[in-house]
């Protein structure tokens, strides 16, 4: 099977090639994306692929249920590279419907770690219970509740104090809310974009 992959990847980099003589070069000597991809680690949900961008265009952080944590090291120098460094002008924080996390945090097994993990999911919906208690369908309710938790996470990092700190230095920078659907492989915008701190303290 390890062959078969770098098979494939020979077989990739040489229609790379064959179409763009210098595309290799040109991702050696810089990257300089304008979209960071905040995005859960389901491998249904190619970052890359579903917005149609090569490689050097879409920096990408992931995790299980696309969580923007103010106490996770990892995502926040992700975070900090992307707005300090690399300069992006767009975060994307992307779930997915049907996203296996997001039904773990609230189905009531236990699993280990990934329960701690999960927690902030547990807090949204705990938020919402009212909103919930009127969805019959389970299906609708957890599709729901991946939307509020993308909404929860765009608040995270607009709230965030690298984001805040490059808007008081007058950096172009907005953070955005989607969820892409497995069903027919499109993002749906939750119209929740924040492009300065006035518009982050009005997020619920």
């Amino acid at each position: 099977m390890l062959e078969q992959l770098k098979a494939n990847n020979r077989d990739w980099a040489a229609r790379k090639v064959a179409t763009d003589t210098e595309f290799f070069h040109r991702l050696e000597r810089q990257q300089a994306p304008e979209y960071l991809w905040i995005g859960c680690s389901d491998s249904r949900v190619p970052a890359n692929e579903i917005v149609g961008l090569d490689p050097g265009e879409l920096f990408v952080h992931r995790n299980v249920a696309n969580l923007a944590p103010p106490q996770d090291s990892n995502y926040l120098s992700v975070l900090q590279f992307a707005v300090d460094v690399l300069k992006v002008k767009h975060i994307l924080v992307v779930g997915h419907y049907g996203c296996g996390g997001v039904g773990a945090a609230v189905d009531g097994r236990r699993r280990g770690l990934v329960d701690h993990w999960l927690h902030p999911i547990r807090e949204v919906f705990d938020q919402h219970r009212q909103e919930f208690d009127a969805i019959l369908d389970e299906r609708e309710r957890l599709n729901r509740l991946c939307e509020l938790n993308v909404m929860r996470q765009v608040k995270n990092v607009a709230t965030d104090v690298f984001v805040r700190d490059a808007w008081t230095r007058g950096q172009n920078l907005s953070v955005h809310g989607w969820v892409y659907s497995l069903s027919n492989g499109l993002v749906k915008d939750l119209d929740v974009t924040v492009s300065n701190p006035l518009e982050a303290e009005r997020l619920g």
